[in-house]
């Protein structure tokens, strides 16, 4: 798991949030409300595909790594032309999501079940604590080894 999550409010511009996925070269943000609760997910497929029609292009994924084999800088330049402009007409108000006490196989199982690149971690709070990856589970399994 990793922790902190790279996260925003469904009040963040649009052009924000893409910005924070191409800087930080990941798929996806999770969107928590003022007090930290995950509300949604916003991933660069979603906000593509859905909103702009423009498509993210091949990437590949290793480990937590993004590989995008299209430049994501022209994004930033793609997405003003889409009706909206707060992260919160976009996101995902499904995220997907885990109890930090979910064993790692289950968590594993989970991603796989629901071929989804990330699982966002609660606690008994219901407050976001990290982010489990494909790639966490590959590094458990190597150290494990």
């Amino acid at each position: 798991m990793s922790s902190p999550v790279r996260s925003v409010s469904p009040d963040t511009p649009l052009q924000e949030a893409v910005q924070l996925l191409s800087d930080h070269h990941i798929s996806g943000l999770a969107v928590v409300d003022d007090q930290g609760r995950l509300v949604g997910e916003l991933s660069e497929q979603d906000l593509m595909v859905r909103e702009s029609g423009v498509q993210p292009g091949p990437y590949l994924l290793l480990l937590d790594a993004v590989i995008y084999l299209r430049n994501p800088l022209h994004w930033a330049k793609e997405v003003p032309t889409t009706n909206c402009s707060r992260v919160g007409e976009l996101m995902n108000r499904h995220p997907h999501s885990c109890s930090a006490a979910l064993p790692l196989p289950s968590a594993a199982r989970l991603l796989h079940e629901r071929s989804t690149q990330r699982l966002f971690v609660l606690d008994a709070d219901q407050q976001l604590v990290g982010v489990l990856t494909r790639g966490d589970v590959v590094r458990a399994l190597a150290a494990a080894g």
